[in-house]
Formats: structure tokens, sequence, C-alpha cells
């Protein structure tokens, strides 16, 4: 049995929960992560979403930490260490380029469920998906002293033809509009490993989809679901059973760090 202490990032959707936009965790999977804990192993989420939006299910999952806003955020004992913003000056790059191809935009500046906007059409197409919109009709994004997340309204496709989108990270989770937000989950895990002298080692992390491929670094042990993506099995340290089949139940047991 491996009885050295081990530090445990967990992605959420795919992996802790079977369901995607489930709540629960299955309860087989509660009683490991407890008998983990009891046994002195460090546990963490490890997910994408905003800390403001991540922060109820944190609890709610009974996690004292948690690497958040897809790796720019950290909670550490129940307490946000911080969030790193998106580069500025490439933020209100992007901003001019969109204004300048008549193509919408949002953003979120505070740790708050909402976005601002200065286009109604941007509300119109946005219709408050993943947080509410916000009318500001003469919002001026250089007055902001840093960017969190960003949101470009534009057909997929369109955003190859925005130059700063070639440096800035984003992702696409619907055809309405792009996120302009972190996308390296392994930055906080670096960062919380930094903090707590961690070898490489110590570090083991579990995922199931392309979102988690940035964690899945050949210095770590990195367990993949068995409802996972192939690309990130292909990554993977060992592949684990479907999360709806306690998957990660099977992989601590496997490895000896529970009985």
């Amino acid at each position: 049995m491996d009885t050295k202490k081990k530090y445990f990032f967990f992605d959420i959707d795919g992996t802790l929960i079977p369901v995607s936009g489930a709540r629960d965790i299955p309860e087989s999977t509660k009683t490991a992560l407890q008998e983990l804990r009891e046994k002195g192993h460090f546990c963490a989420i490890a997910t994408g979403r905003s800390h403001c939006l991540a922060e109820p299910q944190r609890m709610d999952l009974g996690f004292e930490n948690m690497v958040c806003d897809g790796g720019n955020g950290i909670v550490l004992d129940g307490k946000l260490i911080g969030i790193e913003p998106l580069d500025r000056e490439l933020c209100i790059q992007l901003a001019k380029q969109c204004d300048e191809r008549g193509i919408t935009w949002g953003v979120s500046v505070e740790d708050k469920p909402m976005r601002l906007t200065k286009y109604q059409a941007f509300i119109d197409r946005a219709d408050n998906f993943y947080q509410r919109s916000t009318l500001v009709e003469d919002l001026d994004i250089e007055s902001f002293p840093q960017i969190l997340k960003m949101f470009v309204a534009c057909d997929p496709g369109v955003e190859k033809d925005i130059p700063v989108l070639h440096i800035l990270p984003w992702v696409r989770y619907e055809d309405a509009f792009i996120f302009v937000e972190p996308t390296d989950k392994s930055i906080g895990i670096k960062k919380v490993q930094e903090i707590y002298h961690i070898p490489d080692e110590d570090i083991v992390v579990f995922g199931d989809g392309m979102n988690d491929l940035s964690m899945f670094l050949p210095k770590w042990k990195c367990i993949a679901m068995g409802n996972a993506v192939p690309q990130l099995k292909e990554r993977a340290s060992f592949v684990t059973k479907n999360a709806a089949d306690d998957g990660i139940v099977y992989a601590l047991k496997h490895f000896g760090w529970i009985d």
C-alpha cells in the first residue's frame, strides 16, 4: 500500500459526477474521498469554471481546495488565494478588433456571476447562457483594471479572422459565442505545488475531457476515466473504469491509496 501523502486533483463533470449537469457525486466516491482525507491525502477540484460559479459546487461536494478559472484561480482550506486575470492589453485589442468587424462582445471584470456588454444584440444572442448579462451603453473596456473573461458573439469559424484570438486562450461551448478564458489547469496545480513544495511524483490528476489534457503532464500520475476522450487516454498513466462504474474508487484501490 502506498502510504506517502499524495495531492489529488479531480475534474468535475464526467469524473467526480458521472452525468454532466448533475449535482451529486456517487456515495461510493464520497466515501472513498473521505478515506483519502482521513489517510492524510490532499484533495482538490480542478475546474475551468469561474470561482464564483464553482464555489457553491465545491462546498456541495465537500472539498476544501480547488483550482478554478481554468487554472488561474486557487482556493486552499476554503479560502480564495487569488485569481490571475487575462492579459489586459490583449483583451483591449480584442474588443477593438471585434468593434471594427461589427462583432458584439461581453466582459467579466469581477468575481461575480455577471458580465457587462454595450450591445443589446449580444444579450439577445447570449440569452443569459452561463451567466447574467447587463447592458452598459457607455461601456469602456479600458476603464477596468482587470479582465477575467471575455465573450465574443460569433458563428463558428469567424474567430479565425480576429487576429488577437491567435494569442488569447479561448474555447467554444456552443455556436452562439466563444469564451475567452484561461484553459490550462496545470498552471493552478503548479501554483499549489509551489506553495506546498510538492514533488512531481506525489501529484495525481483525474479527468475525462479535452479540457483536462492541459493537466495530463508526463511528470504527474494521470488517471483517465473509462469514459474519457481517446486523446486523454493516450496521455494517461492509467485508465480506470467509467465514472458511473466507480472509476475513481477502482483507481484509488488499484494504487493502494485506499483500502
